[in-house]
């Protein structure tokens, strides 16, 4: 007897396809869809069931409504020459309307009430992104190789240059300034040394003017009092005659 057509919809409907890399876990995802208006039992089974973990991986869809299932692939190394023989298998029943134990519904079912679609499972590599990759690196390689070449160039093209005649020419010119350094120094000291006298003589002069200035004031102080007492003199005299 045949199997009742499928009343779910599958999105998609016959293929799963993982993109790699595959060193870390890859998800699908399987859209289960109930157009019906009554509730569906659900069950999702798979050919290698230690790959892959389903969650979740049975239930009920109420009537009119869907649920996402995530079917995630565990790593593995990938070969490409290696194609996949996995498989999945989507069964599905109408549930009872006094449905309380579900596993004791799929185990009385008959399979002229079980209903099932299946999906192989496909693997793909990005290609274009490997490309993509390998083109950038390369791209970083060549770039990261110019920029040492030309910062190399610079150097080989000066230490080619730096012949004999050169060093000559350089050991000069900083012999020249080693000389023009030490006359610069010689003119400091030399201008050091003339502020010193120049101070020296100017203390002196000051010195000079200040005894000048001294001698003045003593000189007008004695005239002052030898005038002072000749006028005493000549007034006790004075005072003498008169009396």
């Amino acid at each position: 007897m045949a199997r009742p057509e499928q009343v779910l919809l599958l999105e998609p409907q016959h293929e799963l396809k993982f993109r790699g890399p595959f060193s870390d876990v890859v998800t699908a995802n399987l859209k289960l869809s109930n157009p019906t208006d009554r509730n569906v039992c659900f069950k999702v089974k798979t050919t290698a069931p230690r790959r892959y973990c389903v969650r979740p991986n049975s239930g009920i869809i109420d009537a009119g409504t869907s649920i996402n299932v995530s079917v995630m692939l565990q790593p593995f190394d990938y070969d490409p020459n290696e194609k996949s023989k996995h498989k999945f298998m989507v069964q599905s029943m109408v549930a009872p309307p006094d449905m309380t134990d579900m596993e004791g519904v799929w185990k009385e079912a008959k399979p002229d009430e079980l209903m099932d679609s299946k999906l192989r499972c496909v693997f793909e590599m990005p290609v274009d992104n490997e490309k993509t990759h390998d083109m950038e690196f390369s791209k970083i390689m060549s770039t990261s190789l110019l920029k040492s070449e030309s910062s190399a160039l610079p150097t080989k093209a000066a230490s080619s240059t730096l012949d004999n005649g050169e060093v000559k020419r350089i050991m000069e010119e900083c012999k020249r300034l080693q000389m023009e350094a030490q006359r610069l120094r010689e003119e400091n000291k030399q201008i050091r040394e003339d502020d010193g006298l120049r101070m020296r003589k100017s203390n002196v002069m000051s010195s000079q003017h200040a005894s000048v200035a001294m001698k003045k004031e003593e000189g007008l102080s004695t005239r002052t009092m030898a005038f002072i007492i000749l006028f005493f003199v000549v007034g006790v005299i004075v005072g003498k005659l008169v009396l």
